[in-house]
């Protein structure tokens, strides 16, 4: 007989939503497992590294060197034609992290709180009683487990197990998905101070190729583009490197990756079962970053988790899903506006918009205030004697 343990909310995946869920509730004196996959939590890494200064004062995350490698001050943007936008601040505006360490210490932060931890631990299905979902079946260490919860929370990733079987509808086509490739490499000749994006349809279609600096001759190098593109993503970012005269042949990592760059779930939420995370695509569709948006969404998510268990009423499990589309869903919808404008882009374009974007303030740019920035595009010449241009950037206002 397979082992049977009992808590009050479980939570599968130990990426970024799933300790920060695990961690408020279990701070509040109530029973939590957070479960993982990996052996090890954290690795292997299928991330950039690369977040904005504001998440730690706002998701109560310690601001902790051991998972920091390098303080960024801003961004430089490379058109196709080599025009250059450059965004620099005179404070730090994000950082660099390690992933493996980072993802391991939110772990650490949340059984320090009270949860229990286990890693390689598989969820591989829901347990069901009278048609309602009282925990699920799993595998810890290739010997069968069940785990009673009143709550789950699938914080699984993409391909999210638990919110399948659940019931939840994950699918989204091919297109709302992006491929990523990377290698972590010795790489010299950029500003280490700041990340380095470059852009055309012949360099990332969809996409970009990013070089995010962890020391000075140290960076993560890689690229995103459409999922449903015939060519692979390493095909384009292999072709960058030689093309660019950049030696590879000191490559000290290899990640691979599917970003959700769209289709988010309409349904977080199904009688006790919460979807938080990549698991409910809760990513930035213009650049594919997704841990500031899972801290916001595990933070929402355990609010209401809290609620449903103070005032032992399930339902209240809903208004999750109420106040993510209502503070993030909308907006992040918003941004899947311009994606698929951006989309359309030609390389011309391309080159015209970083041109005349040298001249407008920064901080509106990197803070993603898309609407002052599109206001400003159409107030520029080369803009205004394309109709085409024209069209395209009046769909966003």
């Amino acid at each position: 007989m397979s082992e049977i343990m009992k808590y009050d909310v479980v939570v599968v995946g130990a990426g970024i939503a799933g300790p920060i869920v695990a961690r408020n509730v279990a701070k509040e004196g109530y029973s939590v497992l957070l479960i993982d996959k990996k052996p090890a939590i954290g690795a292997p890494k299928q991330c950039a590294e690369g977040i904005n200064i504001s998440v730690f004062e706002k998701h109560d995350i310690p601001y902790d060197k051991r998972f920091i490698n390098r303080e960024i001050y801003g961004a430089r943007l490379y058109s196709p034609s080599g025009y250059t936008l450059e965004m620099r601040y005179n404070r730090v505006s994000g950082v660099i992290l390690e992933r493996k360490v980072f993802d391991k210490m939110l772990a650490f932060y949340a059984a320090r709180a009270g949860a229990d931890v286990l890693p390689r631990t598989e969820a591989t299905d829901v347990i069901r009683k009278d048609g309602k979902i009282i925990g699920i079946k799993a595998k810890k260490e290739g010997e069968p487990i069940e785990i009673r919860a009143d709550i789950l929370v699938a914080a699984d990733g993409v391909e999210s197990t638990i919110a399948r079987k659940a019931g939840i509808n994950t699918y989204a086509p091919l297109h709302e998905f992006d491929s990523a490739y990377e290698y972590e490499m010795l790489i010299e000749g950029f500003d280490p101070d700041l990340i380095h994006l470059w852009f055309g349809n012949n360099v990332a279609p969809r996409g970009y190729v990013w070089v995010f600096p962890k020391d000075e001759d140290r960076a993560n190098v890689g690229i995103g583009i459409n999922s449903d593109n015939p060519m692979t993503a390493k095909h384009y970012l292999d072709k960058w490197l030689k093309e660019n005269n950049i030696a590879f042949k000191k490559i000290l990592e290899v990640n691979v990756g599917i970003v959700p760059v769209g289709g988010f779930l309409r349904e977080l939420v199904k009688d006790n079962v919460l979807v938080v995370g990549d698991a409910a695509r809760q990513v930035n569709p213009m650049h594919g970053g997704g841990m500031a948006e899972a801290m916001e969404a595990g933070t929402i998510a355990s609010k209401w988790i809290l609620e449903a268990l103070k005032e032992e009423n399930f339902e209240l499990l809903k208004n999750y899903t109420t106040e993510w589309w209502e503070k993030d869903g909308k907006r992040l919808e918003r941004v899947l506006r311009v994606r698929k404008v951006v989309e359309h882009l030609t390389d011309e374009d391309l080159d015209v918009f970083i041109q005349t974007l040298s001249g407008i303030d920064a901080e509106k740019i990197a803070g993603g205030h898309y609407s002052e920035v599109i206001k400003a595009l159409l107030k520029q010449p080369k803009v205004l004697m394309s109709p085409r241009r024209i069209t395209l950037l009046k769909e966003l206002l």
